[in-house]
């Protein structure tokens, strides 16, 4: 029997992906599998992975005939996946030795649909702890209390799919799915929804999984269209919420959110491409006017006058015919 499944993207990170699956052999156990998703790597990637496939043990290879994005290959390797736990890695990150055989004993203590956990950012040679924005540590409780406050930021912000632990349960109910091809903020759906849906959940202060930032081909670092997946994305949160019971509560965070998001990408403009930038503009504008507009006001008069401002401005702009365009698509 697997005990926990370890589903692993890889895309044209040959530089990183030994490292990746040295750290996996570290963390190896008779009843763990590794997933490993080569999504039409087109660098030296698949002949790593291949060796992989003889020389680690538990592992399985999936290889994608085209590149679908990481929500879609983090979807075959789900589908793939036999364990009774399920989590994520990414092909450019690592793990301390033993990690997940440590993570497996307290969310089996627990008996929690899922748990969520620290992670160590590296940029460069810098170190950076990041904590799960939840103050109770090895407590279950229920994840759809832990959405609130709208006011600061809380787990569900926390988005890193990789950062926790997840009962195949969830899997079964269909939460653990993301929404096939989108590009960028492929967590926030599905983060949103966990916290919604799930019935329980505890936050750990186990650190184990080390994110690498700055990486020249991650999509964090590329000013192209599909960026502006990242309203779809936001999209698809709202529109679920507020099919939720406790819309009225839950949505103010949603939108919040979502404008937070938006005046980021805005404040940092210059690193898009100069078309990209002018549909950045155009998109952002259009989802402003699809947000419930009573929360929209109050989110933009609680937002400090700097990113309110730049979003009302984006506010007052005219509709265009084809604001509403998918990314990828002339505007």
């Amino acid at each position: 029997m697997v005990k926990l499944s370890v589903v692993v993207p890889f895309f044209n990170v040959q530089t990183y992906a030994p490292d990746t699956l040295r750290s996996l052999r570290a963390n190896a156990r008779d009843d763990f599998e590794f997933i490993l998703v080569d999504d039409c790597s087109t660098d030296g990637t698949p002949e790593i992975l291949q060796r992989a496939e003889r020389e680690l043990p538990g592992a399985v290879l999936v290889r994608h005939e085209t590149n679908g994005g990481l929500a879609t290959a983090r979807n075959t390797g789900l589908d793939a996946a036999r364990g009774e736990y399920l989590t994520f890695l990414d092909g450019d990150d690592w793990l301390a030795p033993g990690h997940y055989a440590r993570l497996l004993a307290a969310m089996e203590e627990l008996g929690c649909d899922f748990v969520r956990t620290d992670h160590v950012q590296c940029t460069g040679r810098t170190r950076t702890v990041h904590l799960v924005p939840h103050g109770r540590r090895g407590v279950v409780m229920s994840p759809r209390d832990a959405i609130l406050p709208a006011s600061r930021s809380t787990s569900v912000d926390y988005a890193f799919a990789w950062a926790g632990m997840y009962h195949r349960r969830l899997a079964d109910r269909g939460l653990l799915h993301f929404t096939d091809g989108l590009r960028t903020a492929e967590d926030r759906p599905w983060i949103w929804r966990l916290h919604r849906e799930a019935e329980s959940f505890a936050a750990l202060g186990t650190l184990g999984v080390f994110y690498r930032r700055g990486v020249a081909s991650s999509l964090t670092q590329i000013g192209d269209v599909r960026q502006l997946d990242f309203i779809r994305a936001f999209d698809q949160v709202i529109e679920e919420t507020a099919k939720d019971p406790d819309a009225d509560r839950l949505l103010p965070k949603a939108v919040r959110t979502y404008c937070a998001i938006i005046s980021h990408h805005l404040g940092s403009i210059e690193r898009f491409e100069p078309a990209v930038a002018r549909k950045l503009r155009v998109m952002s504008a259009a989802a402003l006017k699809r947000m419930p507009q009573d929360f929209l006001k109050d989110a933009l008069d609680s937002m400090d006058v700097e990113r309110a401002g730049r979003l009302r401005r984006l506010r007052r702009r005219p509709a265009s015919a084809s604001a509403s365009a998918a990314p990828g698509v002339a505007a």
